[in-house]
């Protein structure tokens, strides 16, 4: 059985000018596994993720024939029951900590937080989970991390106490839009290595939203190539660098290639039918 099967999905937002739909009949399976979405900027990508767990506010509209996560249907139980989910069980790790962490409280105080309301835990055993917790992702004096504020963290320690954050109540399916995106090659490498553990040690389900069509050819198991809201092409992640859709090889030929041309990259020409 799987851990996440969605079928059907459809994010709608209604506009002076109509309803405009950013997620148009998305279907897919998630096993404990690391699923890819790839796709250009308004591709849906990371309103597909959001759909998932069910952030998208009016005037945006989320429908779907089902979503099965555990035998629950996220498109149809009450938000009490969804509320009880996110983060116990399914969560999200947004794509830039500067404007995810809130910037007036120390993080110590932002890792215990859902402990102390959610969980009741007390103030000691909440602060020994957090500290567990961003030991988890490798950082190597987690009480000094505790008292800094977020400005005082540097790019990838930031994005590592997100993961830390959302990894705490231990869920079988963690949601990571772009979360290398803003690190240089090497801590991208150490964050992408702890994400892979946690999948194999945990048993967690991986859904990886990114731009880096390399990068997930090589961190993936499965990827979900998005075009105007709708899913394209679904393949191994093995054979993305092989993909036979236009859409794909056409973003693929648009990667700068070291030691390639210096000639101009080519453009993507689009077909009106993709998007059928």
């Amino acid at each position: 059985m799987s851990l996440l099967s969605v079928s059907n999905l459809r994010v709608t937002f209604d506009t002076e000018s109509g309803p405009v739909q950013a997620v148009r009949g998305v279907s897919f399976e998630l096993n404990r596994e690391r699923l890819g979405i790839v796709g250009e900027s308004g591709s849906g990508k990371t309103m597909t993720g959001r759909a998932v767990l069910r952030l998208i506010r009016p005037p945006g509209r989320i429908e779907a024939d089902q979503m099965l996560f555990d035998g629950q249907d996220l498109a149809k139980i009450p938000e009490s029951r969804m509320r009880a989910l996110r983060g116990r069980r399914i969560a999200m790790v947004m794509q830039d900590p500067k404007f995810s962490l809130n910037p007036v409280m120390r993080v110590g105080h932002q890792l215990m937080e859902g402990l102390r309301q959610r969980d009741h835990a007390t103030r000691a055993e909440a602060r020994s989970k957090a500290l567990a917790a961003l030991q988890a992702v490798q950082i190597r004096d987690p009480e000094r991390v505790m008292e800094a504020y977020p400005h005082e963290l540097s790019g990838g320690m930031g994005q590592r106490v997100m993961i830390a954050m959302m990894l705490i109540p231990n869920p079988d399916l963690l949601i990571a839009d772009e979360p290398t995106s803003a690190l240089d090659v090497t801590v991208q490498a150490e964050v992408l290595a702890i994400l892979d553990n946690l999948v194999k040690t945990r048993g967690m389900g991986l859904i990886f939203i990114s731009h880096d069509l390399r990068l997930v050819a090589r961190f993936c198991d499965r990827v979900l190539v998005m075009y105007k809201g709708k899913i394209v092409e679904e393949l191994a992640a093995r054979d993305l660098l092989h993909a036979r859709h236009p859409y794909t090889q056409g973003l693929l030929n648009c990667l700068p290639r070291i030691g390639g041309s210096r000639e101009p990259l080519p453009t993507l020409d689009r077909d009106a039918e993709w998007a059928r």
